[in-house]
């Protein structure tokens, strides 16, 4: 339907006459900057899976999110609250924090846990580890979790880059950190992490997780939140050097392959048209990195700071046949995914102050967001 039909009809269609609920991928980037897909300019970008997206789905211009470092703005994207109100902030949690994501807060899995869906995450969690594993995701309301609990330069070796075939490594190494570990729920299945192996896991964790909900006839949602493309990158055999970009373009590169797979994941098992992807990222690039830390496009600055760069995010909504494809220039932010996603799935709201709003409208709908913008006042002209 288009996006001009009454969107609370449209909601009613999607569900069905029998009550079919959707299922939902959130790919989350890590540190992709507002200009650093082809889609939003890039002029050397090689992300063919995320174009298709943006060229097939709503494309955002106006979607931030709502922290411009991540653990912040993990918080907030899986409650649906600004990160104060659960004390994630200002900073992020390192290895060695006892704290972590409140477990009292209602995450968007446990949101849709209790309508049945399967829940699995991949990737990087950085919302805590707490004693024996306490804040990891399975204790957030997903049933599986592969992946790393914190950021992947938290290791002994911050800076160091390894890349296939010849794995020539540089950087500096601190013997008395703890490596980073692989954890399978909240069991360590490899440490340290084998890095250029490491995607690949993910990716054949994520398509056999779509597959096993398709065969059993469950509706899921699939968190895919990538490392790509936090600095030191990394690429497996498959896509190092296959990028103008260098070693940032083999890590997007491996992103956006990524991508592809869980697109023809949904196509192969017959879910493409009962699923909504969303794509976004956590927060603007490392620009102190230079090349190596991505591109914010014509916007100031990037990762750490509140101006646009750090702050305003590539995002797209693709679902075919039910979001028709176009541009939107509505505000709209991190903080309204769990509202949305909630809607969609004719699920109840966490009985809690929430910050974000139903993007409904946008998706399906008059295009235009559920909220007044509020105009600042004109200051008096000094004397």
């Amino acid at each position: 339907p288009g996006r001009g039909l009454p969107w609370a009809l449209v909601l009613l269609a999607l569900r069905g006459a029998a009550g079919a609920a959707p299922s939902f991928v959130l790919l989350l980037a890590d540190d992709l900057g507002f200009g650093d897909l082809g889609s939003y300019g890039h002029p050397s970008s090689a992300t063919p899976s995320l174009d298709r997206m943006a060229s097939r789905g709503l494309r955002f211009t106006n979607f931030y999110s709502s922290s411009p470092v991540c653990s912040p703005s993990r918080a907030a994207l899986l409650t649906g609250r600004f990160q104060m109100r659960s004390g994630v902030y200002p900073g992020v949690f390192s290895p060695d924090s006892r704290g972590g994501l409140p477990l009292s807060e209602v995450t968007i899995a446990e949101v849709l846990k209790a309508e049945g869906y399967a829940t699995a995450m991949v990737g990087k969690w950085h919302l805590g580890l707490g004693i024996n594993g306490s804040f990891l995701p399975i204790h957030q309301g997903f049933d599986h979790f592969l992946g790393v609990p914190y950021s992947h330069d938290q290791g002994p070796c911050q800076n160091l880059t390894c890349f296939p075939p010849d794995i020539k490594c540089f950087g500096t190494c601190d013997q008395g950190v703890v490596p980073v570990p692989l954890l399978w729920n909240q069991s360590i299945v490899q440490q340290p992490v084998s890095f250029p192996d490491l995607v690949p896991l993910y990716n054949k964790f994520s398509r056999d997780f779509i597959a096993d909900c398709a065969r059993r006839g469950l509706p899921f949602l699939l968190y895919y939140a990538s490392h790509h493309t936090h600095y030191p990158q990394f690429a497996s055999q498959e896509y190092a050097g296959q990028s103008r970009r260098g070693p940032f373009g083999d890590a997007l590169l491996e992103f956006d392959g990524s991508v592809g797979q869980l697109l023809e994941a949904l196509q192969e098992n017959g879910l493409a048209n009962t699923t909504l992807v969303f794509f976004t990222s956590d927060n603007g690039p490392s620009t102190m990195r230079m090349a190596r830390g991505g591109s914010s496009g014509l916007l100031k600055c990037g990762k750490g700071t509140t101006y646009e760069g750090g702050m305003r995010e590539p995002a797209v909504a693709y679902w075919p046949g039910r979001i028709a494809p176009g541009v939107t220039h509505e505000l709209a932010s991190t903080l309204d995914i769990l509202p949305t996603v909630a809607a969609l799935a004719g699920a109840a709201l966490p009985r809690v102050a929430l910050d974000g709003y139903d993007l409904s409208p946008v998706l399906f709908g008059s295009g235009k967001v559920p909220f007044t913008v509020i105009q600042p006042q004109t200051r008096p002209a000094m004397v």
